[in-house]
């Protein structure tokens, strides 16, 4: 991780918040329940830092972060 400049931080609260608020209405629209809390955090954190995120999962990240400035590759 050093040689790739990459940092470990831990979750901000405001991010633990943020990441419960959009799951929930992520569900209330009834999507899937497995396998996707891990992008909200993800997101959520991003967001709250002021982060930039490479996704390729741009369409969920714009739903429900659209604030954040996402970095999505070419398909």
């Amino acid at each position: 991780m050093d040689e790739a400049g990459l940092e470990m931080t831990p979750m901000p609260r405001a991010a633990l918040f943020l990441a419960g608020r959009v799951f929930t209405q992520y569900r209330k629209r009834g999507r899937a329940r497995t396998g996707v809390l891990p992008d909200f955090f993800v997101g959520a954190h991003a967001a709250v830092g002021q982060l930039p995120l490479l996704t390729r999962d741009v369409g969920r990240y714009r739903t429900y972060f659209p604030t954040l400035k996402l970095i999505a590759p070419n398909p």
